[in-house]
């Protein structure tokens, strides 16, 4: 069973209001299921777990949020934050190799100048030798 929200509680019950995307029990949409900005704490999307410095951990989706935009029905999952664990750091090997590729990216392989930039693919070459 989810959290409920009273704020949403009240205006279903007091108010009369039909509320499309309000399904704590997930008797409607199979899980818990909430309306946009509405999640309870205590749940995060995996986009705030990061920022969290968290990450799902292998754990199952506790809820989720509806919403519709431009006539399209979005999903954000929703993750428990107890069960979260910390994001994995990059080992100084996997660092290495990061940079050695960023740094492939901005070498040309024709003239094997270090731009600035990165070399485009499209041409394959710095914009000099392309001569764009």
């Amino acid at each position: 069973m989810g959290a409920r929200s009273a704020v949403l509680d009240d205006c279903r019950e007091r108010l009369h209001m039909y509320i499309e995307f309000y399904d704590p029990d997930g008797v409607h949409f199979g899980m818990p299921t909430y309306p946009y900005l509405m999640a309870p704490k205590g749940l995060s999307t995996v986009r705030q777990l990061r920022a969290k410095g968290l990450r799902p951990g292998g754990q199952p989706i506790a809820a989720q949020i509806l919403w519709r935009h431009r006539k399209q029905q979005r999903v954000a999952y929703l993750y428990r934050d107890d069960l979260a664990k910390p994001k994995r750091t990059a080992t100084p090997r996997q660092l290495v190799a990061v940079a050695l590729a960023l740094l492939a990216r901005r070498t040309c392989r024709t003239c094997g100048q270090i731009k600035g930039y990165y070399i485009p693919r499209r041409y394959g070459e710095c914009l000099d030798c392309a001569g764009v």
